[in-house]
């Protein structure tokens, strides 16, 4: 059984949820819920997409010749 609980929305909020409704039935907790599902995944991707310009730049800072004379020094 689940567990429910009474949110308060901005009246412009719940204008947004009505026009998100894929059907007139839909209920607001399923079109939450996929709301929550679309921020984790634009967050992993952001995450990742991050991950990958910090290695790049990284690289890019830490390669370089002038590093590798002080190696040797």
């Amino acid at each position: 059984m689940s567990n429910f609980t009474t949110v308060r929305v901005d009246t412009d909020v719940l204008e947004a949820l009505n026009k998100l409704k894929k059907h007139p039935r839909e209920s607001y907790n399923e079109i939450i819920s996929e709301l929550v599902e679309i921020a984790k995944e634009s967050e992993q991707y952001r995450s990742k997409f991050l991950t990958q310009i910090q290695k790049t730049k990284m690289k890019e800072l830490w390669d370089n010749k002038e590093d590798e004379v002080w190696e040797s020094a």
